[in-house]
């Protein structure tokens, strides 16, 4: 199997680090470079066909993308220390936070990225204001997210590390470098952020 990734912030490569660096799965990323459009050319996009990463090539050839796809796969063929959850519950209760780190934290994030910061100007045509209004969507983003935070338990969806917070991890630490801070008063997710960040695995 050949990992077709980039270096940070590129923030779903970096999930799929994380997940094999938390499995200890021996599976080096090559690297495509996106600054110098590596992504979009032929020989990427035979790969995947919207020219993004992470990709995995397996051996047979066939090709998957999507980093939650892409680590369900290697979580299949490496059972062990899940991180997707093992009863029908805790299964759910991840998949439920994955997509809402998706659609409430890194929907936000990428609008800004794509319409407000000057390294995508070049790239398409922003609509500023469209942009910096996504700001005060991350901020309530991340209020939401400390409430429910306060509810004791150490990880998003439950007391064990899993695939969620691998998720918001990797979104909540590009929007930093974007320019999407973490609000002040949101003391539980702060907190948390420390926690997985303190994990060897975050540094992938």
């Amino acid at each position: 199997m050949i990992l077709y990734g980039e270096a940070n912030p590129a923030p779903n490569p970096r999930r799929v680090r994380i997940f094999i660096a938390e499995k200890g799965i021996d599976l080096p990323e090559t690297r495509v470079n996106l600054r110098q459009r590596e992504h979009k050319a032929p020989e990427h996009l035979a790969r995947n066909s919207l020219g993004q990463v992470p990709t995995l090539v397996l051996d047979d050839g066939e090709a998957i993308s999507e980093t939650v796809s892409i680590c369900r796969y290697l979580e299949a063929l490496h059972p062990a220390n899940p991180l997707f959850g093992t009863t029908a519950l805790e299964q759910a209760r991840i998949d439920m936070w994955i997509r809402r780190v998706e659609f409430q934290l890194m929907t936000p994030v990428g609008m800004f990225w794509r319409h407000a910061h000057p390294l995508t100007a070049a790239l398409l045509t922003q609509f500023k204001d469209f942009g910096e209004s996504n700001r005060d969507l991350y901020a309530r983003a991340c209020k939401w997210l400390d409430r429910d935070l306060g509810d004791g338990r150490s990880h998003l969806a439950g007391e064990a590390f899993s695939m969620a917070d691998i998720a918001a991890l990797t979104t909540i630490d590009f929007a930093t470098f974007t320019g999407l801070e973490m609000p002040e008063d949101v003391a539980n997710l702060r907190a948390w952020h420390a926690r997985v960040s303190a994990r060897p695995s975050a540094a992938a």
